[in-house]
């Protein structure tokens, strides 16, 4: 890391200095017409040779070192044929000035435009070397700016605030830029604690905070952290069991409380925590015999349904939503938290749920199987938000539900997808009808397709979820798969996906804000997404 700083500091001394002798006047003609800035890994780098941009073609043309010193790569300037080899990143480019095509690994590749000198300095098309070299190029028209970003870059955390300067509330998060969320799931150990750090006090804080701090640094500002992933607690609770994942045990006592330290250290940084419960999951599918005695399953196994081998506690039946109530309402009556999470673990969406004994049982109203199911859903999620709101209304109640809540061949009113599975119809999650009431103050729905998969496309999805909340008084945010990123499926091909989402986000005020599953995948920085999400963030 010094070595890095030490390289990136001789570079931009280096391109200080190259810039300094006099310059041509047609660069400052150039450059005086398009005011453009240029940054190198959020450093400014500041010149009388900015980048300029080539009429008609918009090839925005930057100083060749800019980009082949940031990165490491060798370069090789041949004089007689006017010819700029560049090797780094595993690539090999040639590119020679007057000539429409550049040598790219050997194979000629078409260029709108080529190397240009000035005044004795090499200017190259940025994006064309920069993505080749595997540099992050972000174009911000508005501010007129470039961010030039190595797939290496980490950007440092915010100075905290100086004299005289507010500092961030515990528990408000940044509100002013909207929600830049995460989920943190520990189901599993996913994303925290890990398996290795099972009964490890400090490296269980270690890892956390070392999370939060990359987390923050790409500019996430609110985490979605699961307290509940199993039917089982990361906090002490005088309902349900500590989780497994703590210590490797259900029921263990893992020497602290989990919860509470992870609010402070969120709250410590300006971050919003929300509590992150999955309701009606009962366990992870272990054997009886490894459950606490104060599981679910061990304690109500008349609430219980298997799927799939997955014990699922029965939303039809009264006391046991009132079980899954009375669990959040511990968390919010005792911590400080902003709000309460819920995913789409209603019914489960496949495999057969054998509810016909409850259905006789307290379908007193007569409804059709599937509107009976959908109708416990909706009294628990009412009673839910009315004991939050009632007990503490400044805490946030939101759920995310799977991204497709109808297809419109199903329902004129659905989005124009063809999804196999429905929040409506596969999960009985009537999420139309949590919006209109206004049980809920956002919805997250899981968007987690590209905008070129037809079957889902993400930006008819965002207008469809968009037009339900419009007018109603309940936030949007939408759920984000940067975990897609790099896989076969359709559009995933280029983080530069997730950054267009982002944008076309920005088309409705009601959308304040995404939240990105998960926090690993963020951090792993797929297809070099991490100095592209930052430098969003920051403009």
């Amino acid at each position: 890391m010094r070595f890095w700083k030490f390289h990136k500091w001789m570079v931009l001394a280096l391109v200080f200095v190259l810039f300094l002798p006099v310059t041509s006047r047609s660069v400052q003609a150039e450059t005086s017409k398009k005011s453009i800035t240029i940054t190198l890994d959020g450093d400014k780098i500041n010149s009388d040779v900015a980048p300029y941009i080539i009429p008609k073609v918009n090839v925005t043309m930057v100083p060749l070192r800019v980009i082949s010193e940031g990165l490491g790569a060798s370069v090789n300037w041949e004089q007689a044929s006017k010819t700029v080899s560049i090797n780094g990143s595993g690539s090999s480019l040639a590119l020679t000035s007057g000539k429409k095509t550049a040598l790219v690994n050997g194979s000629a590749v078409a260029l709108d435009a080529s190397v240009d000198i000035k005044n004795g300095r090499i200017m190259v098309p940025l994006r064309f070397v920069g993505e080749n070299l595997g540099l992050q190029v972000v174009w911000n028209q508005a501010a007129q700016s470039i961010a030039l970003l190595s797939g290496s870059y980490i950007p440092s955390l915010p100075n905290p605030a100086e004299p005289g300067q507010p500092s961030p509330s515990p528990g408000t998060g940044q509100q002013a830029q909207g929600i830049h969320g995460a989920w943190i799931s520990t189901v599993s150990n996913l994303d925290w604690p890990s398996t290795k750090s099972a009964g490890k006090i400090d490296q269980q804080k270690q890892e956390f905070r070392s999370m939060l701090d990359k987390l923050q640094a790409i500019g996430i500002n609110a985490v979605f952290v699961q307290v509940r992933p199993a039917g089982d607690a990361l906090y002490p609770s005088d309902l349900v069991p500590w989780s497994e994942y703590l210590t490797g045990k259900q029921g263990q006592d893992p020497g602290y409380d989990p919860l509470q330290f992870m609010i402070e250290e969120a709250h410590q940084r300006g971050m919003q925590f929300h509590a992150w419960f999955n309701p009606f999951r009962a366990s992870s599918g272990a054997a009886v015999s490894k459950l606490a005695p104060s599981s679910v399953v061990v304690q109500h196994p008349d609430w219980i349904v298997t799927t799939d081998g997955k014990p699922i506690i029965n939303p039809g039946i009264p006391e046991a939503r009132q079980h899954i109530i009375d669990v959040v309402m511990e968390v919010v009556n005792k911590y400080n938290i902003d709000g309460v999470h819920l995913d789409d673990y209603f019914y489960p969406s496949s495999g057969t749920f054998n509810d016909d004994a409850t259905y006789r049982t307290y379908n007193t109203t007569g409804l059709a199987k599937a509107d009976w199911r959908r109708d416990n859903i909706n009294q628990f999620v009412q009673k839910l938000g009315q004991s939050i709101h009632a007990a503490k209304p400044s805490v946030e109640f939101g759920i995310s539900p799977f991204g497709v809540w109808r297809n419109k061949a199903t329902d004129v009113t659905g989005s124009d997808t063809k999804a196999g599975v429905t929040a409506y119809d596969s999960m009985y999650a009537d999420v139309r009808t949590w919006i209109q009431n206004r049980w809920i103050d956002y919805v997250a729905p899981q968007i987690y397709w590209s905008m070129s998969f037809k079957i889902a496309q993400y930006d008819k999805l965002v207008d469809w979820w968009a037009a339900e909340v419009a007018g109603t008084g309940v936030d949007l945010l939408i759920g984000q798969a940067p975990y897609k990123l790099g896989t076969t499926e359709a559009g995933w091909q280029s983080s530069q996906e997730i950054i267009n989402q982002l944008l076309y986000n920005e088309k409705y005020a009601d959308i304040k804000g995404s939240i990105f599953f998960r926090a690993t995948h963020l951090i792993n920085n797929p297809l070099g997404l991490i100095p592209a999400l930052t430098a969003f963030y920051q403009q």
